[in-house]
This record gives structure tokens, C-alpha cells and sequence, in this order.
């Protein structure tokens, strides 16, 4: 599938050099000031590696924020301990520490108690030398129970995992955990612990509805700043299809208020009646906005669970596998016998993808399985929202049947085609962590990859990759 990319000298005739040539994370190549990046943070520093992307991801999260308990005054009644008082010109005053805690914080702690903390080490591999590997480091975030033995987290922060730990709240103890499945598009693993005493006495959380805006947010985790689990509020200030940071794709995303730092990856975000509406996953970081933060949905939750319960393993998003234009302008709609203010112009067609059979350059599509694509790739959402066309193929798995309705040369049809991940010719991330090499009378070849060129800062490779619906 990749393409061979690369040639060097052979170890043994000429050595490799040994310096990096690392990048700042606002690389000269990404003109745009927008940056998302995973929230979690690394713990120990250590040498940049070469070629960062713009989107970088952090490791560790950590700050407290916790509730008071209540202060009452009065007198108490007959078998409560006695009072303090004290008179100062005449006036008494009493002060008596609250002995029992009240049912909000013991309903809070039940879904505060789920969440967890995640050690992982990591080792990335060096894509310019692909015989070795880069340093060992280390970096936290945050998790959740989820029910059945597993753990919810983001794929990024367990990203080339040699190792990965987990800690509940109030606990000293550190517990191994293993990666069942990630989902590098969504940026969500799957972690399981095997240790029943880990799982004693908890409780798993209970996923809520796709929430509406000026709904109330609170975002847990375990951020930069401390030891402690961290508590912070907000409101859902926009739902639309959002570019993942760590992933290939773009999907259904909720934008925030409430402060998501790094470390706080991974961790729930809760409604008003403490259900899970989301897991933190990345930030906007620009000089000319502030608190804007990203929730992965429910929706694409329970996406990646149920492709991993049906399958046994994550199989990814499907995607028709084309390029599309919109068609705004009244005069490309009439030169393309369009009667209305609808549907989207198919500009390419990937050779690779299964609607390559169906469909051809300068297709309209007007429909997709019954709902009608609008001029702008939009289509309904909710009651008097739209949402881009992008959500619709999202919401498939793999191997499902898309009906689409199009206009070829005036004339209208119905055509149908079946859905599959996107066959990457420069593959964004090397399954298996580890990328092969083959060495050829002395030169060294490896397949083309995106965190190759990252490395070698080829910016000037020509490698264009148009995100398709």
C-alpha cells in the first residue's frame, strides 16, 4: 500500500548522522495559526524528536479542584457533639463542623470515583532509522470505567505503549492495564485490567445523549498541577464535524468552555444529571481565541465500541472515497443541469475506494440514503440545525450499503455502493508501531509514511492528501 520512499546509505558503508534536525511545533510549513492538540502531557523531558507536527499531543494532566464540605451554625440538637462558642461585644456565635456529608456528594463521588489516572511509557520508533528506536519516555492522562472490565481512554495517550498503568482515586496502588483496541481516527483505546481488586466496589458510568448548546458541562481528569483528580465547568458552546488532532478524519466533535489542559485526555465529561456526554481529547491553541476545548461524542464512542464488539477489533470509519465542490454558484448548478440549490459536485474519485464503479468525475450527488444533500455539503441535523455531509458516511461501519442519489448529464438515478475505511497511500500512522526496511546493495529502503516525512522535514515532497467524505 505505501510507497517506497526512502535512500540512504547503508550502516555499513556510510553512517548515518546522528544529529536531529528537530522543528518547533508551529512549523513554517502550517501557515494557519489553528492548533489542536491532544490534552495530555509528557512527564519527563526529553530530546524533541525531529519534525514535530504542528498537532501535538501532551501527556499528563493534573489539578484539584474539590468541594467543600458544608459549615453549618445553630444549635444542635440532643446527641450532637458540642459547639465551640465564642461572645465578642454582646454577640454569640457558634461554629459546628457538618458530620454528615449531604446526598450531592455522595452521588458525586460515584462518578468521580470511575475515573482514573493512566501511566504509560512509551517508545517511538525512529522513522529516519528504522533499525532503532527513539528514547524511552513517560506520560499520564486520564481514563474511565466503562463496565465489563474495561477502561476508555484516547489512542494518544497510549500511543507506542510499552507499559501502561492505571491508579484509581484515593488509591496508592498502581495497576497494569492492557490495550485491547485504538482507534487512531477517533482517538479513542480500549484498556482492560485483569486484577479483581482493582474493580471492587466501583461503579461504571452511564453514557447520555448528544447534549444541546448552553448545555452544562463538567470535564474530570487528571491535568498538570497536581496530584488530585480536577474538576472544571463549562457549557457546550458548538456541535459540528471538527478536524481529530490525532487522527485522519474528520468527525463529530463538541466544542467547550471549560478548561481542558493537558493530561486531562481521556477523562469524561458529564452532564447536569452526572452522565458521560463525551471523552476530552484535544484543545484550539491561538492567539487570537481562548477557552475552546473538544469532547469526542457519544455518538463516535459508542461507534468505535460497538466496531470493536462486532468485530473483535477497531476496523475504522468508512468514507465514499471521493473529492467534492460545492455548488453555491447558480451558474456551475445550471451548466451541470442542476434544477435546484442542491447537492455537491464530485470533483475525483479514488481508484482504490468501491464507489469508483459507481460514480465518475462531475457526478452530483443529491442524496445520500434518502436525506438531501445541500449546495453547501450540509445536511439536517437535529430539528433546525445543519451539520457537514461528512456525518452521514460516519455514522456507517465498514462493509454497509450507501444509496445515493445523483444527477449524471441532467438525468437523475439512484446508485448504491458499498462503505470502507480509506486505503491511505501514505499510510498517517505504521501498524504494528515498527517500520519496515529493506537494505539493497547498500541503500536502505522504507516505506513512505507521514511521520517519515515529519522526520526528515521533506516539506518540499509534494505529498498532497485531500481528506475525501
Amino acid at each position: 500500500m505505501a510507497c517506497v520512499a526512502a535512500l540512504f546509505a547503508s550502516p555499513a558503508l556510510l553512517p548515518f548522522p546522528s544529529t536531529t534536525s528537530s522543528t518547533a511545533s508551529a512549523s513554517a510549513s502550517c501557515s494557519c495559526r489553528l492548533r489542536l492538540r491532544p490534552a495530555v502531557v509528557a512527564r519527563a523531558p526529553r530530546e524533541q524528536p525531529r519534525g514535530r507536527r504542528a498537532l501535538r499531543r501532551f501527556d499528563e494532566v493534573e489539578g484539584v479542584s474539590k468541594k467543600r464540605r458544608g459549615i453549618g451554625g445553630g444549635s444542635g440538637a440532643g446527641g450532637s457533639p458540642p459547639s465551640s462558642s465564642r461572645r465578642d461585644r454582646g454577640l454569640a456565635v457558634d461554629f459546628k463542623e457538618s458530620q454528615v456529608a449531604d446526598f450531592d456528594d455522595l452521588e458525586e463521588d460515584k462518578f468521580l470515583n470511575a475515573v482514573v489516572k493512566v501511566y504509560c511509557t512509551h517508545i517511538a520508533p525512529d522513522y529516519g532509522l528504522p533499525w532503532q528506536k527513539q528514547r524511552q519516555h513517560s506520560s499520564s492522562g486520564s481514563a474511565f470505567m466503562i463496565g465489563d472490565g474495561k477502561l476508555l481512554t484516547n489512542a494518544h495517550c497510549v500511543e507506542h505503549d510499552t507499559q501502561v498503568k492505571v491508579k484509581r482515586r484515593g488509591d496508592d496502588k498502581k495497576y497494569i492495564a492492557k490495550v485491547l483496541a485504538r482507534g487512531t481516527e477517533c482517538d479513542l483505546a480500549l484498556l482492560s485490567v485483569e486484577n479483581e481488586e482493582f474493580w471492587r466496589g466501583t461503579e461504571a458510568l452511564n453514557f447520555g445523549r448528544l447534549p444541546c448548546l448552553q448545555d452544562s458541562v463538567t470535564v474530570v481528569g487528571y491535568p498538570l498541577g497536581g496530584d488530585t483528580i480536577s474538576v472544571t465547568k463549562g457549557v457546550v458552546s458548538r456541535i459540528e464535524v471538527t478536524p481529530y488532532a490525532h487522527g485522519t478524519s474528520d468527525l463529530l466533535g463538541i466544542q467547550i468552555d471549560a478548561a481542558i489542559n493537558p493530561g486531562n485526555s481521556g477523562g469524561p465529561a458529564f452532564n447536569e444529571q452526572g452522565e458521560c456526554i463525551g471523552v476530552a481529547f484535544q484543545v484550539y491553541r491561538s492567539d487570537e481565541a481562548e477557552n475552546i476545548g473538544y469532547v469526542i461524542p457519544t455518538t463516535v464512542v459508542s461507534h468505535f465500541l460497538n466496531d470493536y464488539q462486532k468485530n473483535g477489533k477497531y476496523t475504522g470509519f468508512p468514507c465514499l472515497g471521493v473529492l467534492l465542490q460545492k455548488l453555491e454558484n447558480p451558474a456551475l448548478r445550471e451548466s451541470l443541469k442542476v434544477p435546484s440549490s442542491e447537492g455537491v459536485l464530485v470533483r475525483r474519485v479514488e481508484p482504490t475506494a468501491p464507489a469508483s464503479s459507481v460514480l465518475r468525475k462531475g457526478d452530483v450527488i443529491v442524496s445520500f440514503d434518502g436525506t438531501s444533500v445541500g449546495c453547501e455539503a450540509t445536511v439536517p441535523f437535529r430539528s433546525t440545525e445543519r451539520i457537514a455531509f461528512r456525518y452521514l458516511t460516519s455514522q456507517k461501519y465498514a462493509g454497509d450499503i450507501a444509496q445515493l442519489g445523483i444527477i449524471r448529464d441532467g438525468n437523475s438515478m439512484k446508485v448504491q455502493t458499498i462503505l470502507q475505511p480509506r486505503k491511505h497511500l501514505v499510510p498517517f500512522h505504521v501498524e504494528g508501531g515498527q517500520p519496515s526496511y529493506l537494505i539493497v546493495a547498500g541503500l536502505v529502503f522504507t516505506p513512505l509514511t507521514e511521520p517519515f516525512i515529519e522526520e526528515e522535514c521533506e516539506d518540499t515532497l509534494g505529498v498532497i492528501s485531500p481528506l475525501p467524505c
